[in-house]
């Protein structure tokens, strides 16, 4: 063992001696991910969360608004009856890669009281008395009627009668108006949300009651995917031209809206590098709107002292519907103050959160109805 023990010492001292090696290695970082206040959707820069926040009035009359541009691609969407039973959209946009954006038109006191959480830029065309007044406080950005940041398209001629619904703005056009006046940054108040990997945990629970690949089940080659809720109606009133029917999309796990005619109500898409688009002629075919989220808020209204615009109730707390992932969850609606979020909760008073997607905000008067 000695003899053996020498040797091996030996030939170890007249090996060459090898210079130190350092490996270096490298290991995966990781990230947390940061989520739109919004939408809930990933955003490639955390500092996309704050952003500028625009705020549009988008009618919807029958009397040339449809279709509509850019409907399709705001974040948020609160529709309500401005008069005579017409809805009309307060759209919220952050980050919008796209130009025409409405047509726009006059403001009304619950709009502006649900888009204050948002921060935004108020766009819009006039509006009443008591809107305008509010605008103009001093508490908002107020960007009215306006030929440097808007422009208005041919009321006809270009296969649309739009009449009066002629006039548009851009994410361009709104970009420098918020920089003339040093409008850099919004604070976003969202809704409670879920991330989407929680979304798609809780839409596997919702629509099986075994595991399944949900990309298989997107595509449709799982057999056992079942949405509880396929089809419901919104009425506003009496009238199919305001009401709406809206069909879920597991594909897409969206819902497809549609008047109560059935005629499916779509929008424009219009690039970026457009300038004055005419979304008619520039801008391609309209799309359908396809929501992932629609809420159903039921608000106590009324007509106003001049017998002709209404005056809702944005808050205090009322019934709501929320539909998501094929299901829908009947719970309340509450909201202190208008400079506070609408939070939902279920019937057990536990906090709704909202999967990550546009989301439509329906607001029906007490005689109007949701039918599921």
């Amino acid at each position: 063992m000695a003899v053996g023990s020498g040797l091996a010492a030996y030939f170890f001292w007249w090996l060459p001696q090898q210079p130190h090696i350092i490996v270096k290695i490298s290991l995966p970082t990781t990230t947390t991910p940061t989520y739109s206040s919004i939408d809930g959707l990933p955003l490639s820069d955390p500092n996309l969360n704050t952003s500028p926040t625009f705020c549009v009035q988008i009618p919807n009359g029958a009397d040339g608004a449809r279709p509509q541009a850019a409907l399709t691609k705001a974040r948020v969407v609160y529709e309500a009856i401005a008069e005579r039973g017409i809805t009309r959209f307060a759209a919220i946009f952050q980050n919008y890669d796209g130009s025409a954006i409405g047509p726009i038109r006059s403001l009304r006191p619950y709009y502006l009281e649900w888009d204050t959480p948002y921060d935004c830029t108020i766009v819009h065309a006039g509006g009443s008395d008591e809107a305008i007044a509010a605008v103009r406080s001093g508490k908002y950005r107020d960007l009215s009627e306006n030929n440097t940041f808007m422009y208005r398209t041919p009321s006809s001629g270009t296969g649309l009668t739009r009449r009066w619904n002629n006039l548009f703005t851009s994410q361009g056009h709104l970009n420098n108006f918020n920089n003339s006046k040093g409008y850099a940054k919004s604070n976003v108040k969202g809704f409670a949300r879920l991330t989407p990997q929680e979304a798609s945990r809780a839409r596997v629970k919702l629509q099986t009651k075994t595991p399944f690949d949900i990309t298989k089940a997107n595509t449709g080659a799982t057999t056992n995917f079942k949405a509880p809720i396929e089809t419901f109606q919104i009425n506003f009133g009496n009238s199919s031209t305001y009401n709406t029917v809206y069909r879920y999309h597991y594909q897409t796990n969206s819902y497809h809206r549609a008047f109560a005619n059935g005629t499916a109500h779509t929008a424009y898409s219009c690039s970026a590098d457009l300038k004055k688009p005419i979304p008619e002629r520039h801008c391609g075919s309209a799309i359908q709107i396809s929501p992932s989220v629609v809420i159903a808020i039921v608000v106590q209204e009324h007509r106003a002292a001049d017998g002709y615009h209404e005056v809702i109730n944005t808050t205090g707390k009322g019934t709501v519907h929320i539909f998501q992932n094929g299901g829908a969850t009947k719970g309340t609606w509450e909201r202190a103050s208008i400079h506070d979020q609408l939070v939902f909760k279920d019937e057990a008073g536990k906090t709704i959160y909202l999967i990550p997607g546009q989301t439509w905000v329906a607001a029906v008067p007490q005689y109007g109805s949701i039918v599921y």
